[in-house]
């Protein structure tokens, strides 16, 4: 143990004589918590709309004007055809055509942004639903309360979690997931290989220090800033968006922890096939990415194939990500990610085998 602590001091002071790496450890996460859940928003907006209006009714205008106040669309004025109405689609002056004609909607989105044509489509589609369904219910204002309510049902959503329907809810926990991802496993790995071509490991090599004393001296720092970074980010969550976590802190904290022992293990394994580190940093590029995009992140995993969709068996992040979203926007308990802890803690613990296995000391 006392070998193990000097290890570790040396670490550490590794890391502080750095001139870049204790910048990029703190303004990293910052910038991340402070940037990242402004512009990783899923909403679309400022969909410019022409309207075709043929009928000129009184429904009609209102509907425009309707449009005209949506915070998510950009009234680009009314055309007299829709052949006029379509050239502007077609010099992306426009992202949606709405053609009012005897009573009748058509709604032609550009879909060559097929998110933003399909959203915007869905969007003013439900502007149109609910301003007809407004005049319906005036129209029947003059009939009998029980003919009325024996053609129309009213439906209620109550939600249940995330009330606001904040996107930065959703994505600050993933937030969180990455950072202890790269800090973890980029880190560690790099650190190896850039002694290895300093030449200074084989000095550790040749001393009496055993391969796990050597590991864990090497991961022990990396897992400390991560937990420290994971302290930050909790604060900044709190200070910057007022956005806290509804279940148990520590649950959060023991997620973290399995994860930084899994992408550690697979950085130092990284680290131990790699001679220089550009190796290391494009296969833990490659790694990571894939493990990030088929984690369900940024999109459900259930929209994928079902040949990418078995990958999230084997996926850490996969697991990391939907527990954390369980205990921090739901405010989920242990019996709640169970499953997801058992699995972190597997996958784990085989990396971490891997790892001491691969790490030749005599190399």
């Amino acid at each position: 143990m006392p070998m193990i602590r000097y290890l570790i001091q040396k670490e550490f002071l590794q890391i502080r004589r750095n001139s870049f790496m204790p910048k990029i450890i703190f303004i990293f996460p910052i910038m991340v918590m402070c940037v990242m859940p402004w512009v990783m928003n899923q909403e679309v907006k400022n969909i410019r709309v022409d309207v075709v209006d043929n009928d000129r009714s009184t429904l009609s205008q209102q509907l425009v004007h309707r449009i005209e106040a949506s915070n998510y669309f950009i009234f680009n004025g009314q055309k007299a055809t829709y052949k006029d109405a379509l050239k502007d689609i077609e010099t992306s002056k426009a992202d949606i055509i709405l053609e009012i004609r005897d009573g009748k909607y058509l709604i032609a989105a550009n879909a060559v942004n097929g998110t933003k044509g399909s959203i915007g489509s869905a969007y003013l589609s439900q502007i149109v639903s609910e301003e007809l369904r407004v005049k319906s219910e005036e129209s029947l204002a003059g009939l009998s309360t029980a003919v009325a309510n024996s053609s129309f049902f009213t439906f209620h959503s109550s939600l249940l979690y995330n009330k606001g329907q904040d996107y930065k809810v959703f994505m600050i926990p993933a937030l969180m997931g990455i950072l202890m991802m790269m800090l973890c496993g980029f880190l560690p790995a790099l650190n190896i290989v850039g002694e290895k071509e300093k030449g200074t490991i084989e000095q550790i090599n040749v001393t009496p220090v055993s391969k796990w004393s050597f590991i864990l001296a090497k991961l022990i720092p990396y897992w400390i800033i991560g937990l420290l970074v994971l302290s930050l980010c909790l604060l900044l969550s709190w200070l910057v968006y007022g956005i806290t976590c509804q279940g148990p802190l520590l649950l959060v904290y023991l997620l973290a922890i399995l994860l930084a022992l899994f992408f550690s293990s697979f950085g130092l394994i990284v680290s131990n096939y790699s001679d220089t580190m550009q190796q290391a940093m494009l296969v833990m590029w490659f790694f990571v990415v894939c493990l990030m995009l088929l984690s369900g992140l940024f999109t459900p995993t259930r929209s994928m194939p079902d040949w990418a969709y078995l990958t999230t068996y084997v996926n850490p992040m996969h697991y990391f990500v939907d527990a954390i979203r369980t205990v921090f926007v739901r405010g989920g308990t242990f019996q709640d990610i169970a499953h997801q802890v058992m699995a972190l803690l597997f996958l784990s613990s085989i990396m971490g085998v891997w790892a001491v296995k691969s790490y030749k000391k005599n190399s």
